[in-house]
């Protein structure tokens, strides 16, 4: 039953998700928060997504764009710290 439930819950993986290490198990298991999630998701299918128009650099773009995200919110929290002391 829990396997059934499992299946429909599961979305439909397009191609460009059909890795061998599927981006949302290491998000899980390195427990990244949403930033550096997303930041693996775009890295893992850049290069992967068909199509006109899909370009790898779009994917890296916005792979780094989360990055600096995440960069800015630990730049703020490392301020925030030692500011504190």
């Amino acid at each position: 039953m829990a396997k059934d439930f499992y299946k429909l819950l599961r979305p439909q993986k397009p191609d460009h998700y059909n890795n061998s290490i599927e981006p949302w198990r290491v998000i899980h298991d390195w427990n990244l928060g949403f930033f550096d999630g997303n930041a693996v998701k775009y890295i893992c299918r850049s290069g992967r997504k068909t199509g006109k128009g899909n370009k790898r650099s779009d994917d890296l773009r916005k792979a780094l764009e989360n990055l600096f995200e995440e960069y800015q919110k630990q730049l703020s929290l490392e301020k925030e710290i030692s500011d504190g002391e």
